[in-house]
């Protein structure tokens, strides 16, 4: 898959374009630091910012997007329902909430933050009426396991256009990629550097070495390459940066399955069928 800059997009079922590199702003802190996070991150070139109601700095994303001098229709805002807030008429006020806080009248993408055993349908269908209405360009899943995906979309009228969830070289996820390949699901990966993790793994600083690059960019590539869209989140100026020089190379198929190789089913985050928030 050639993926040559940070302007390069994935294309939706609908039609709708979600850049393959976004910056994560989960921990960020509200006001300054995830100000100055997003503000660094469109001045590189960053389009795309996933957020969530749970991170409690919607507010401080939407004052970045206002102040960094980008038109709000160049950027790709992403943001959450949060799991207490699940239900129909719960996510259409917690949605109505969010917007307030981002001070925006439209969000790109719209997802539910985890399958919440027995309100997950309800609020896919207020989700569905927010898509309708136009205030989401996109909406989607985060953490939805195949069993998941199957038992919303029996009773969805409009499929899921994105599935976030945990990937990385110790979690390759692949059977359920391949799931969401078939069905047009755009695979979207949080925590895509195993908490820092990756700058420990042998496999990984060796290809680093061979290929000039950092571990995590030898990793951020590798998830590009896998068509899966990538949302590394940080603070600092120097990783925003490091995070987007992943264009100017590419790694081989057999340096891909070597990646693949490291797989232990290992998650650093929550099991989407055992999760008690």
């Amino acid at each position: 898959m050639s993926i040559k800059s940070l302007s390069d997009a994935a294309t939706l079922y609908n039609g709708v374009k979600m850049p393959w590199l976004g910056l994560g702003v989960w921990r960020a802190q509200e006001g300054g630091e995830v100000e100055n996070a997003v503000k660094t991150a469109i001045q590189v070139g960053y389009r795309s910012i996933d957020t969530a109601a749970m991170y409690g700095n919607e507010a401080g994303v939407g004052r970045a997007v206002r102040e960094s001098g980008v038109p709000r229709e160049e950027l790709f805002i992403t943001t959450k329902v949060w799991n207490t807030d699940q239900g129909y008429d719960s996510t259409l006020a917690a949605f109505e909430a969010s917007l307030q806080r981002l001070g925006m009248d439209y969000v790109d993408l719209y997802l539910i933050h985890w399958p919440v055993a027995g309100k997950y349908k309800e609020t896919w269908k207020a989700l569905e009426k927010i898509y309708r209405d136009g205030r989401a360009r996109a909406i989607g899943v985060s953490n939805f396991q195949i069993h998941h995906l199957e038992d919303l979309m029996a009773d969805a009228e409009i499929k899921p256009m994105v599935n976030q969830v945990e990937f990385h070289p110790y979690l390759t996820q692949k059977e359920l990629r391949e799931y969401c390949s078939q069905h047009a699901i755009q695979v979207e990966a949080w925590r895509p550097l195993m908490k820092g993790e990756v700058a420990n793994v042998p496999e990984i600083r060796e290809l680093a070495a061979k290929y000039g690059k950092t571990p995590a960019q030898i990793v951020l590539r590798w998830n590009l390459q896998h068509g899966v869209v990538t949302i590394p989140k940080s603070v600092s100026e120097s990783r925003i940066r490091e995070n987007a020089d992943v264009f100017d190379f590419e790694l081989s198929q057999e340096d891909m399955a070597k990646l693949d190789g490291l797989n232990r089913n290992q998650r650093f985050g929550p099991d989407p069928d055992n999760f008690d928030f």
